[in-house]
């Protein structure tokens, strides 16, 4: 296809134009020579006929042997240049390969700064982007696995020890087999939350809501587990920044997830901070929370689904690291954004909606 795309635009930029550059210049010589000699040959008494005939002849000679070599100059020239812009062509077809194969390593090699520069530049940040998506997708796997596994191998071991009658029918025993199903079916709720997240643009009853009445009926909600720790929630709602258009149900769907997650994620005796704001026609929600802090590595991931910025495992130390990922859904869902910043001793989690 190389070869093919490469002569058409070498036949089509270059024989047209020394084509009609020729013929030019063949018109103008035979048209205006014979003028030109029938004043001179006037002048001097010369007969012009044989004279004329010879010039004509040798003036053609001379330009088909110009034509036959600026046409092989500017085939080698087209040739090389057309080739050297179609290079990165051909390495994206190389590439896009190799990314179906399952490869994503390989990157175009940008030279230019031109369109075609900029195409390969443009590939290489979607190949960028796949092969995170692909990362992602593994330890998503490997997350998902881990999470499945955790809880059926223990339930597998009580079991199994019950009915090789190594462990009592306690009661104990029993509420130890209940709280490992509590663990999937809350698995379970948080995959089917993210599911309907996925799909909640097609679902949306939005509505005018009063922002700082639901961030209220939360924290009532959370009170006792704030004042259990001996956390310190402090709320700023600006006037000028009250009402959104939103489902109320998704809306505080993500809200409560980032509610849980200030509660979580403060330490004891520490602060969270709630605020509105106004925004370029939205309404803008901040919330910060006292803490180490987020890694500058790790900041970009963590409305990833499963990803976790302290690598734990336990679902107790964090979850399933899918309520960030079901915040960002619900709010792009309503054509908001999402977004987070950090920095030693505080965490800050926002997103914006329109008014």
């Amino acid at each position: 296809m190389k070869q093919r795309l490469l002569w058409k635009l070498l036949l089509i930029n270059v024989v047209p134009v020394i084509a009609v550059i020729i013929l030019v210049i063949w018109w103008a010589i035979d048209q205006l020579a014979a003028d030109y000699f029938m004043v001179l040959m006037d002048k001097y008494m010369v007969s012009p006929t044989e004279t004329h005939q010879m010039f004509l002849a040798a003036i053609h000679r001379y330009l088909l042997w110009a034509t036959l070599a600026a046409l092989a100059l500017a085939l080698l020239l087209s040739f090389l240049l057309t080739q050297r812009v179609l290079r990165p062509l051909a390495q994206m077809a190389a590439i896009t390969r190799e990314l179906a194969a399952g490869s994503y390593s390989a990157r175009v090699e940008v030279t230019s700064r031109d369109e075609v520069g900029e195409l390969g530049l443009a590939f290489n940040r979607m190949a960028d982007s796949l092969a995170r998506v692909e990362g992602l997708r593994k330890t998503m796997v490997a997350d998902l696995a881990h999470e499945l596994r955790t809880p059926l191998t223990n339930l597998r071991g009580y079991l199994e020890g019950l009915a090789d009658e190594v462990l009592p029918p306690t009661r104990q025993t029993f509420e130890m087999l209940q709280q490992e199903i509590l663990r999937l079916v809350h698995l379970v709720e948080d995959l089917q939350q993210l599911a309907r997240a996925d799909a909640a643009k097609a679902f949306l009853q939005r509505q005018p809501l009063a922002l700082p009445e639901l961030i209220n009926q939360l924290l009532a909600l959370y009170r006792p587990n704030f004042e259990a720790r001996g956390i310190r929630v402090e709320t700023r709602y600006d006037p000028a920044a009250k009402q959104v258009q939103a489902d109320r149900d998704k809306l505080l769907q993500a809200l409560r997830n980032l509610v849980d997650n200030a509660w979580k994620y403060t330490p004891q005796g520490g602060r969270v901070s709630i605020r509105t704001e106004r925004d370029t026609g939205a309404v803008r929600l901040v919330i910060a929370n006292s803490g180490e802090g987020i890694a500058a590595a790790d900041l970009p991931f963590i409305f990833e689904r499963f990803f976790r910025a302290e690598r734990s495992r336990s679902r107790e130390a964090g979850g399933a690291g899918i309520g960030l990922a079901i915040v960002k859904e619900l709010i792009e869902a309503h054509g908001g954004l999402v977004g987070a910043e950090s920095s030693p001793g505080e965490t800050r989690v926002w997103f914006t909606l329109p008014d």
